[in-house]
């Protein structure tokens, strides 16, 4: 079957729809049905893919997007940023401790949804109750976390690019504070934080070759035989797969791991 890959806003993660027969190409705009409505997206790519390995039914797309579609969707927009402006008055009102971030309206402007960050749960039931009933839709607010707001926000990671979130990620999966420590990384937040202040997306990039790396090394610090006798290590590369050891009596010595043999 025909699938087209699409998403609902610039570097947004990727959603699959069954084409439904249309002849979509890269870049065309398109109405797909969702869980939320008919949305407004542009196609990113398509595939062909065997049936059998799709699991659940795909929504379809309704329709190639005409000029029309257009203008309804850029109208959407900018009633989407007058909501936006809405909620924080709402909101400053009701002295609800809420930063919003984004909102949008479906297609058919049957939902409105707005995010927003906050450091505590919110009980904004009656900020959407006063929404409602100037809208005429169904609201939902959503909690986002910062990870996310760097997202929509964007800016200038410390490798001087534009954050990975916000110009390719569709998926923003979870990072430890293992995944420095297994590269070997200083616990300094100044270098391991992004501009969202939690840990880089980039330290997931390497962790497989970091750990595969690992396999059978000592750490620091470790009590290791060698040929010249017992030593303490005293630094470790790992992607070299080398150690340096200090034996007492012999100095400074490096070992290399190739194929779990040390030379």
């Amino acid at each position: 079957m025909e699938i087209v890959g699409a998403n609902f806003k610039e570097n947004g993660k990727i959603y699959y729809f069954d084409t439904n027969g249309y002849n979509i190409n890269k870049n065309d705009n398109i109405i797909v049905e969702t869980e939320r409505g008919l949305q407004f997206a542009k196609a990113i790519n398509i595939k062909i893919v065997d049936e059998k390995m799709v699991i659940n039914r795909l929504k379809a797309v309704v329709r190639i997007a005409d000029k029309s579609d257009y203008e309804i969707y850029k109208k959407n927009e900018k009633d989407a940023l007058s909501a936006l402006n809405k909620a924080k008055k709402i909101a400053e009102k009701l002295n609800l401790n809420m930063k919003f971030v984004d909102s949008s309206f479906t297609f058919d402007k049957n939902q409105l949804l707005l995010y927003f960050l906050s450091d505590n749960r919110v009980d904004f039931r009656e900020l959407a109750k006063e929404l409602a009933s100037v809208y005429k839709t169904r609201i939902e607010l959503r909690q986002i976390g910062v990870r996310d707001k760097a997202k929509e926000v964007s800016g200038l990671g410390l490798c001087g690019r534009e954050l990975c979130c916000s110009c390719f990620l569709n998926d923003l999966d979870s990072v430890t504070i293992n995944m420095a420590k297994n590269q070997n990384i200083a616990l300094n937040p100044n270098k391991i934080n992004g501009l969202c202040g939690r840990l880089l997306c980039c330290l997931k990039y390497e962790d497989d070759l970091y750990t595969y790396n690992r396999r059978d090394m000592p750490n620091i610090g470790d009590i290791v035989n060698t040929i010249k006798g017992d030593g303490k290590v005293i630094s470790i590369d790992i992607l070299q797969r080398r150690f340096r050891v200090d034996v007492p009596n012999e100095g400074i010595i490096e070992l290399t791991l190739l194929d779990d043999k040390i030379k």
